[in-house]
């Protein structure tokens, strides 16, 4: 059975049973690289863990939004947005979210005999910032392929795909400018708009605002939102709820999440306010959309 945990609003959460974990250490193609436990926290307010007997996972913690602290040994970092970091096994640690600025954070739990090769050098806070060649829109989508295939069953099938998509994933991280630069796109090098819609695709979890999205393509908001209109037919903030509703009706259709999980998700603290723009958009609620998609 599949262990799901409760707490933060629109937390996902799996544990992996302990007879899968023995499982995969001694299969040939998991035993170098498995997941145990994974999970995404949005606006952990008051998250705190601290491990004073070693663990023997690694733990990955991707930073999102917000800020938040973690200490290995005698040594303390601080974290925020676009950050992550890997806690080493067998040294006490603690980590925790930010007072006033808690942490939306995906994270993992892993082992196996290529663990400590993806974990090297991690210790500290390593950037992932958006700029005109990042993916991290299609990283976090990597992530929810984990984790849907590890809700779905634990097969051997699932759990070799898992694996392989996990040494994709970490790869993306370590190997950050290969992994940017591998779709060989320039489109947006000297398009203002498509860069900026780029922007707001890699930044649908989070809440931007005009002059954020301004200010990364060097414009006034009032002369960007002019260029923006003239381009589109739409301001920018209209076209960014737009990306946001298409990445929720994308959500409904391809998971079980409910709505008031996929808000967290498209950077929407408001499950109320979502379901209004969600119905004023696509002229039906989150819950029929799903019905009649279904049906």
């Amino acid at each position: 059975m599949i262990k799901l945990k409760d707490g933060f609003n629109g937390e996902r959460a799996l544990v992996l049973p302990k007879v899968i974990v023995r499982m995969m250490e001694d299969d040939p193609l998991t035993s170098t690289l498995h997941i145990t436990d994974i999970g995404y926290y949005p606006k952990a307010q008051h998250h705190f863990r601290e491990r004073k007997e070693p663990i023997n996972q690694y733990v990955f913690i991707y930073c999102t939004d917000g800020a938040g602290h973690y200490r290995i040994g005698e040594h303390e970092y601080t974290v925020s947005a676009n950050q992550y970091f890997i806690l080493p096994t067998g040294i006490p640690h603690a980590y925790a979210s930010d007072d006033t600025r808690p942490w939306t954070i995906y994270w993992i739990h892993f082992k196996g005999s290529l663990a400590p090769f993806y974990a090297q050098s991690c210790q500290t806070p390593m950037d992932v910032i958006p700029e005109k060649h990042s993916r991290i829109h299609d990283r976090n989508a990597l992530f929810e392929e984990m984790f849907n295939t590890l809700k779905a069953g634990y097969s051997n099938e699932n759990l070799h795909y898992v694996t392989s998509l996990f040494h994709y994933y970490l790869g993306s991280l370590r190997y950050l400018q290969q992994y940017r630069q591998a779709t060989g796109e320039t489109a947006n090098d000297n398009n203002m708009v498509a860069f900026a819609i780029h922007y707001m695709k890699e930044n649908v979890e989070k809440h931007i605002t005009l002059q954020d999205i301004a200010n990364h393509v060097d414009y006034s908001p009032s002369h960007f939102s002019m260029l923006f209109k003239k381009q589109t037919g739409h301001s920018p903030l209209a076209y960014l709820n737009l990306l946001k509703i298409q990445q929720a009706c994308f959500l409904l259709d391809t998971t079980d999440m409910k709505a008031n999980q996929i808000c967290y998700k498209i950077g929407i603290d408001d499950p109320y306010y979502f379901s209004r723009l969600f119905s004023k958009i696509m002229g039906m609620s989150p819950q029929i959309y799903r019905k009649t998609k279904k049906g």
